[in-house]
């Protein structure tokens, strides 16, 4: 048979994968982080008609002589280029800008995606649109110790905190001519239970006397003066020990006349407070937003990179699995050197070029329909030669 029917052969089935990549790039242009993938040619092994000779005293050198046996696939190459962002205003949407790949556990394996597309299922996990639990580091009373085991994220609605009192600051003025002031703060312990801490001031001019009782039988008192209505000293006191301190500010107490103006500007202490909400951080911190007004950490997301991503392997669902190519997996946070940072309430979309791809539909049907002619021409001269004899 003709080595070019073969050829001919060989290049249709080329193409036609050529053709396969491509219809799969089109099919995905709205798949949330999608990476479009391109085929890679190259020629098969040549058949040797003359080998190369080189140049003797009486001659000159000749080239070698080889016929082509056709193409075939070189690769199929993953472009891991940045796809645009597409607002969507959920919480739980994320998109990383950078090299970074979240990470998802799911049946026990260890996966790696862009589709930043998380929600929180009936275990109050976030997870992917497939069920991968998105991986990161819990936190510890606010606190995410990063670096180890990656476990899964879980952000339940029912969390609760309290913040114990450590400073109360006051603010005002008390009237030089002299007088007794009271004032009540509440404050709470590390349970949230409230509590009050009694402020008596007297004195007159210069010289003020301020007595403090907490209700869990702490007291002490200090001496306040003044010169021309400053304070000059001392700034602060202290009531109680250890974990039930409190620090009283007094560093913005002044003594003028006619005034009485003394108020409690803030306390740090909170009630009880439960979950309401929670947003993103650019450096992957999921912040709790709690009904007694604080915030706290939750959780840190944790983010992969590899030496080589080309190398990585689809494995459905948009994600990935490493491979012995892609180099072992990099672990750590959004911020980190070569992983980028995270938006949330965004989506990477598919970074398909559809101008691009559908030049290639061109392109791999052209060739297509040439490697088609190669083989009908074959066909000719085959059938030509079968005619010889009639």
């Amino acid at each position: 048979m003709l080595r070019s029917l073969y050829s001919g052969i060989s290049g249709l089935r080329a193409h036609q994968t050529m053709l396969d990549v491509t219809g799969n790039n089109i099919a995905n242009v709205n798949t949330a982080g999608f990476k479009a993938s391109s085929t890679q040619f190259q020629d098969t092994l040549s058949q040797l008609q003359q080998g190369a000779t080189g140049p003797q005293a009486q001659s000159g050198g000749s080239n070698p002589a080889q016929i082509g046996l056709g193409v075939r696939i070189a690769g199929v190459t993953t472009n891991f280029s940045q796809g645009s962002s597409q607002s969507t205003g959920r919480a739980t949407d994320m998109m990383i800008s950078g090299d970074g790949f979240f990470v998802t556990s799911k049946g026990g394996q260890q996966l790696f995606t862009r589709a930043g597309s998380f929600s929180p299922d009936a275990a109050n996990q976030l997870v992917s649109p497939d069920g991968g639990i998105l991986q990161g580091w819990p936190a510890n009373n606010g606190q995410v110790t990063a670096g180890g085991p990656v476990g899964d994220i879980t952000l339940n609605p029912n969390t609760m905190i309290a913040a114990a009192t450590k400073k109360v600051t006051l603010d005002g003025n008390l009237p030089a001519e002299g007088a007794t002031v009271d004032r009540l703060v509440k404050v709470y312990d590390a349970t949230g239970a409230e509590r009050n801490l009694a402020l008596k001031f007297t004195g007159s001019g210069n010289s003020w006397t301020v007595n403090a009782t907490d209700d869990n039988g702490s007291t002490n008192s200090a001496v306040l003066t003044f010169n021309n209505g400053q304070l000059t000293g001392p700034g602060s006191m202290t009531v109680g020990t250890g974990a039930a301190q409190i620090t009283v500010d007094l560093s913005k107490v002044s003594s003028y006349a006619k005034m009485d103006s003394l108020a409690v500007s803030g306390q740090d202490g909170a009630p009880v407070g439960k979950l309401e909400s929670y947003t993103l951080g650019s450096d992957g911190s999921l912040v709790g937003s709690f009904s007694n007004g604080l915030k706290q950490v939750l959780a840190k997301i944790a983010l992969a990179k590899f030496t080589n991503p080309a190398g990585l392997e689809k494995a459905g669902g948009s994600s990935y699995v490493a491979t012995g190519n892609s180099g072992g997996v990099q672990l750590g946070a959004a911020g980190d050197p070569g992983i980028g940072t995270l938006t949330g309430g965004n989506l990477e979309m598919s970074n398909v070029d559809l101008s691009q791809e559908f030049t290639n539909l061109i392109v791999a049907q052209r060739g297509f329909q040439a490697n088609a002619r190669i083989i009908t021409t074959s066909d000719e001269v085959l059938q030509e030669l079968t005619q010889l004899k009639r």
